[in-house]
C-alpha cells in the first residue's frame, strides 16, 4: 500500500544555505507526533542521487525541499509544480532537481510515477560552513510554515 506523501529534504549541510532542505527535515523530525506516519514520511535525501528513485514507487506525492536559484532576493520562497520545473527555462535548477526529474522517469518506467512538487528557497551563499547565512536563518521559520501548509494541503 502506498503512502500519500514523501517529504524529501535535499542538500549538503556542509555548504551553508545549500543544506536548507535537510535542515528543514531535521525540524520535522522533532514534530513527528504532529504527523500521521501512516500517510507521510520525512526523509533526509542528502545530496540526492538517482539511486534512491525506488523510494518514489512507495508514494503518491513527493514534496522536495531544496534551494532554487532564480535571481531573486535571498530567502525568497518558491512553490513549484513539476510542469514548472520542466518548462521554465529561466529557472536555475540545482543538480538535485535535474536528478529528481530523471528519477521520476525511472519510477514511471517501473510502473508508478508520483506527483512532484518542490518548495525551494533562494540561497544567499553556498560555501564551506555548517550554518545557514543570516538571510536564510531569518527566512527559515517562514520556509517551514510554507512547507507545513503544502503538507496539510496534500494530506487533506
Amino acid at each position: 500500500m502506498k503512502k500519500k506523501l514523501l517529504v524529501l529534504g535535499v542538500g549538503n549541510t556542509l555548504l551553508m544555505d545549500e543544506g536548507i532542505g535537510v535542515h528543514a527535515i531535521y525540524e520535522f523530525w522533532k514534530e513527528k507526533e504532529d504527523w500521521d506516519d501512516s500517510l507521510v514520511d520525512f526523509v533526509d535525501g542528502g545530496t540526492f542521487t538517482q539511486d534512491i528513485f525506488y523510494l518514489f514507487e512507495e508514494y503518491d506525492n513527493i514534496l522536495v525541499l531544496d534551494i532554487v536559484r532564480a535571481d531573486h532576493d535571498p530567502g525568497t520562497i518558491y512553490a513549484l509544480e513539476e510542469d514548472q520545473l520542466r518548462k521554465d527555462k529561466k529557472q536555475m535548477l540545482s543538480l538535485h532537481d535535474i536528478d529528481l526529474l530523471d528519477s521520476l522517469g525511472m519510477a514511471e518506467m517501473r510502473g508508478h510515477r508520483p506527483y512532484l512538487r518542490v518548495i525551494g528557497i533562494e540561497p544567499e551563499k553556498i560555501d564551506w560552513g555548517t550554518e545557514l547565512t543570516p538571510a536564510l536563518a531569518e527566512a527559515f521559520p517562514g520556509f517551514l510554515k510554507v512547507i507545513r501548509k503544502h503538507i496539510k494541503e496534500i494530506l487533506a
